[in-house]
């Protein structure tokens, strides 16, 4: 019984050793972000308010990468299990292309409805004008970083698909020194820098994006990585190939954009009780939660290398039974990181938001707690739909969360909303619960076993190859 539930010692050293740099990555990636609110929460409430109602916006955008970067590492993992990299580079390529198409059409919006997009985030909040004036000025500015980012995504989630994820890690560390340095000169202008306040903080975040994808390019060219392709290159593709990734994607992408329009609309909704103290208050709680979701990546990113792997390599029974080990390993982490993360939220929250007001801060301590409480519930979910894609079974995660999201969450969400007069941090508990539905939905569609399939078999990849 043991070996079906529990995988013996080796595996999970295994496991942690492809892991622990990709959420060591996500914590640096954490950092800046909390770093960032640190910095912004000292010029008050509303600024607070205004950086992260604007940021609510870009973390659509960077789903929506990931969604384009998971659907090509399916088959980059596969490819890479196969030892094919004719199929690597070909997966490489849909990455960098269809992320750039998306963050060229974000920009655009940035800069033409700025006002508009951030107005619907923060209806009936009673510093809204304030709120969307500032915010207006730091999202123009930040999506000067859409680019870099999206083909930074589309390198580092590759290194880390061909089971090297320690070069991610170090480029983001160094990125995000030169993010800290930059806010640190810039936000209230130490050192005799210009005082530019938010600004200062959206300048800060461009120049240690520009430098983190200038380090990426070097680094890819020099190491000569299985999956590189020189940019002019790049659009040499295999069409039957990236008409099969396009149709995975298509599904992983109403998955996420039912559960993103979920999530949204529900922002908007507690956003708009109260004043900036409210979006300050639960902006800083989600500063803090992202930290302990660093989990998430090291199970995703450990699924498509161990699972996807073995699938690629033509290992079903294998696969079958590292998805076992990785589903109850992800509940172990899940409770372990649960319980030393309420430990460390009781002391982060007073010390690092000291300059919000108390009630803020009080909002962003009990967002914290609900969020550790559904961790396990949270690592268990992202772990069967890791396994599922990782044999391109995109279809059971959008069933789950277009059922979910559209039938009993969002109408949950107005009802809440519109009926009752309960506090932001209570709706999101309540709502949460809808996730437990999910696990079933999701347990039914993994037993059949659609996922369990070899992607690299019967492709002719020769069209663009090189």
């Amino acid at each position: 019984m043991r070996s079906n539930i529990l995988g013996p010692s080796g595996f999970y050293r295994e496991a942690l050793a492809i892991a622990l740099p990709v959420m060591l990555q996500q914590l640096i990636m954490s950092m800046v972000s909390l770093i960032d609110n640190f910095m912004v929460a000292g010029l008050g409430d509303i600024s607070m308010a205004a950086v992260n109602v604007a940021n609510q916006l870009n973390f659509i955008f960077i789903v929506i990468i990931n969604v384009i970067c998971q659907a090509g590492g399916i088959y980059m993992a596969q490819f890479r299990g196969a030892g094919d990299e004719a199929g690597m580079r070909h997966a490489y390529r849909f990455k960098v292309i269809f992320a750039l198409i998306f963050a060229a059409l974000y920009f655009a919006l940035c800069w033409l409805i700025p006002g508009r997009m951030l107005a619907m985030m923060t209806i009936g909040n009673a510093a809204r004008e304030e709120i969307i004036s500032i915010g207006t000025e730091y999202l123009k500015l930040i999506s000067f970083t859409l680019v870099p980012m999206a083909v930074s995504a589309a390198i580092g989630t590759s290194f880390r698909e061909i089971a090297r994820p320690k070069i991610p890690l170090l480029i983001s560390a160094a990125a995000t020194l030169v993010n800290t340095v930059g806010n640190w000169f810039l936000i209230y202008g130490n050192m005799g820098a210009p005082r530019l306040e938010v600004s200062g903080a959206a300048i800060a975040t461009i120049i240690a994006r520009a430098f983190e994808l200038a380090v990426f390019l070097v680094y890819l060219r020099k190491a000569k990585a299985p999956f590189f392709v020189e940019f002019r290159r790049i659009f040499r593709i295999n069409k039957r190939l990236i008409r099969e990734i396009l149709s995975r994607s298509g599904m992983i992408f109403l998955s996420e954009a039912s559960w993103i329009s979920s999530e949204t609309i529900m922002t908007a909704l507690y956003n708009g009780r109260g004043g900036a103290e409210g979006v300050a208050g639960m902006a800083a709680g989600w500063t803090i939660a992202n930290i302990f979701f660093l989990l998430f990546g090291g199970i995703w990113t450990t699924t498509a290398v161990i699972v996807g792997g073995s699938l690629g390599a033509g290992k079903l029974d294998e696969a079958r039974l590292r998805a076992r080990w990785i589903k109850s390993g992800s509940v172990a982490a899940g409770i372990i990181i649960a319980i030393l993360g309420a430990a460390a939220a009781a002391l982060l929250i007073p010390l690092v938001f000291s300059n919000l007001t108390a009630e803020a801060r009080q909002i962003s301590l009990g967002l914290v707690f609900v969020i550790l409480a559904y961790l396990p519930l949270w690592s268990l979910l992202n772990a069967q739909f890791a396994i599922s894609r990782s044999g391109g079974d995109a279809a059971m995660g959008m069933y789950t969360d277009l059922s979910v999201n559209t039938l009993l969450f969002v109408p949950g969400a107005f009802i809440l909303a519109l009926g009752t007069s309960l506090h932001p941090v209570a709706m999101f508990g309540i709502l949460k619960l809808t996730d437990i539905v999910k696990l079933f939905i999701a347990r039914h569609f993994l037993n059949k076993e659609r996922w369990v399939r070899n992607l690299t078999t019967g492709l002719d990849r020769k069209t663009g190859a090189g």
